[in-house]
């Protein structure tokens, strides 16, 4: 009697095991391609040094609340050809959802405000040159990058994640020197950046989404700020905050 309980209750147990392997198994394939802002950088805290990749991210988000299994290629410091080299090969025909944030590193869009923040220099030649190369590399940089998206996830849904406006107008910070007129040129930049990117997204088909409407009050320097200002670490700076990361999570939710 003993020996039969002993079995039925391994038989169970092992009937368990295996129905949570198979509900594993059935998760959808999610993969998270791009660059700091997607790896999770100004969240503070990092399971991936290397990559400084976090469980605050809003992809590891988006995997809790939709029950995926996430594939969290984004890397800090990721440029198109970083993705293309490195992230786009966890890409398969089972994947059935990507996100994918770059473009900002490609025209040097960090170098620009570490620029900007230095006392009594002047950036605006350095935010015009990055605008420039917007038009004359980037547009064919993330051509490259989304067909290679397509071609290796043919079935998945697809959304591309711009970047949010940083500033507010007002000059918070006494040891990051960007005045107002100044954040007002970074944020003309990334308006430029943000519709180059969502005409490139949505010509091959995938869906853009735009964080500015929903950091609106929330930049730096506001009430309550959902990106990192000056930090310490300065690699923290001019990222998403944890807030910031949930805020992206919910935009990107209902789009997925």
């Amino acid at each position: 009697m003993g020996k039969k309980l002993l079995l039925a209750a391994l038989t169970a147990m092992l009937g368990l095991t295996l129905a949570g392997t198979a509900s594993a198994a059935a998760q959808p394939g999610y993969v998270a391609l791009g660059d700091s802002y997607a790896s999770g950088v100004g969240t503070r805290t990092y399971f991936d040094t290397t990559c400084d990749r976090s469980v605050y991210a809003y992809s590891e988000l988006l995997a809790s609340r939709l029950g995926l299994a996430l594939n969290l290629q984004a890397c800090s410091g990721a440029k198109t050809a970083d993705v293309l080299a490195k992230q786009v090969g966890a890409l398969s025909t089972s994947t059935k959802y990507v996100t994918v944030s770059v473009g900002g590193n490609d025209i040097g869009f960090s170098s620009v405000i570490e620029k900007c923040a230095l006392p009594l220099y002047d950036c605006t030649g350095d935010i015009n040159k990055a605008v420039g190369l917007i038009a004359s590399t980037l547009t064919g940089a993330l051509d490259t990058v989304y067909t290679q998206i397509h071609t290796r996830a043919p079935s998945a849904k697809v959304v591309v994640v711009g970047y949010p406006r940083l500033f507010n107008g007002v000059a918070c910070n006494a040891l990051a020197r960007i005045s107002p007129t100044e954040e007002g040129q970074l944020n003309a930049a990334a308006d430029t950046l943000d519709n180059a990117i969502k005409g490139r997204a949505t010509a091959h088909g995938f869906t853009f989404a735009d964080p500015r409407t929903a950091f609106t009050g929330h930049a730096v320097c506001d009430k309550v700020e959902w990106l990192n200002g000056l930090s310490n670490p300065v690699s923290e700076s001019y990222h998403p905050n944890r807030d910031g990361h949930v805020g992206f999570a919910n935009l990107l939710q209902p789009l997925l």
